[in-house]
């Protein structure tokens, strides 16, 4: 099973639907930035956190750069849902401006 790839600015436009965006990294990752409208569930505590999840939207997977959230994508599209995955993750989300939060106002993408 194969999962779609959708670019940051695809990314945004499908969030203006029913989409919801999940941020796989670590809380630090978190904190130094972050899509306002994302949830973080760290991918090693994904699977604890399936029953909170809606099965009748689609969800955006994301992290730093898209390998992280390509495996929490395949594990939830393996589990019944519906969803893709962010190329580029949320350094490709910053490199396009979208809106972000962080700590500073300024987000640290190593």
């Amino acid at each position: 099973m194969t999962v779609r790839e959708v670019s940051a600015n695809e990314a945004t436009e499908l969030l203006d639907g029913d989409t919801i965006l999940i941020d796989v990294r670590q809380e630090n990752e978190w904190n130094a930035g972050h899509a306002p409208m994302a949830t973080l569930i760290p991918l090693a505590e994904l699977a604890d956190h399936l029953d909170e999840l809606p099965r009748d939207r689609l969800i955006i997977c994301a992290c730093r750069s898209g390998g992280r959230s390509l495996r929490a994508a395949s594990f939830l599209q393996e589990q019944g849902f519906d969803t893709v995955n962010l190329t580029g993750g949320m350094m490709a989300w910053f490199s396009e401006d979208l809106p972000f939060e962080s700590d500073d106002g300024e987000p640290t993408i190593e």
